[in-house]
């Protein structure tokens, strides 16, 4: 159990002592709920932090349960997909992919972000459940060719774990908790409070790491 986001990212920080310093490592947060955790991340190892833009599509009789992950440039689909409407996917992934245009700009404003061909990224998130939403960002980050894609979790189910872990693109898996009782994200955090757009901006205006 953790006490709220930011614990969570002081005890990945701990398990990723290894790459303080190192000139090659950037965090990259997966938005909304990642970015408190990887800004504490970033902030202990002394590396730069970037954003990765991606949201679930949620399936039309229970918005809360993904069917899949729209990026900028890609997107990913579960099985269940297959028995919805492609009417219905494709409206969603237009939809969806419009506000991550507008979050883009929200974050980024005139800031480019840099470069990660032959990085070594860390993706963070404040957990998985499918798993879906971090496997869409994994293959949108491998177009970048980084030299290592490590991903930092503060917990994730087993199922979702091993669908990381056997991923060509994946080169390591840290993940503090990986629980049998999962039920949700949430269940492991004393605080776990949405976090909205306005929040984010706040935390990346304070992150020296972010600015470079």
């Amino acid at each position: 159990m953790f006490t709220d986001r930011e614990e969570a990212g002081k005890l990945l920080a701990n398990k990723l002592r290894n790459y303080k310093d190192d000139k090659e490592v950037v965090i990259v947060a997966i938005p909304r709920g990642g970015v408190p955790v990887a800004v504490e991340i970033a902030k202990t190892l002394n590396v730069p932090l970037e954003i990765v833009f991606s949201k679930k599509i949620g399936h039309p009789f229970n918005k809360e349960y993904a069917i899949g992950a729209v990026t900028l440039e890609n997107s990913i689909l579960s099985d269940v997909a297959k028995e919805i409407s492609p009417v219905y996917i494709y409206d969603e992934t237009e939809h969806v992919r419009a506000l991550l245009k507008q979050r883009h700009h929200l974050y980024y404003g005139e800031k480019k972000p840099m470069p990660l061909k032959d990085k070594i990224i860390i993706l963070v998130d404040d957990g998985i459940a499918t798993g879906n939403t971090m496997i869409s960002c994994i293959q949108l980050l491998r177009l970048q060719k980084p030299s290592k894609i490590i991903v930092a979790l503060p917990v994730a189910p087993n199922s979702a774990l091993r669908k990381i872990r056997e991923m060509p693109e994946v080169n390591e898996v840290i993940c503090l908790l990986a629980p049998v009782d999962f039920q949700a994200v949430g269940q492991f955090y004393e605080e776990f409070d949405q976090v909205n757009d306005n929040e984010v901006v706040e935390i990346l205006k304070n992150c020296p790491s972010y600015l470079v």
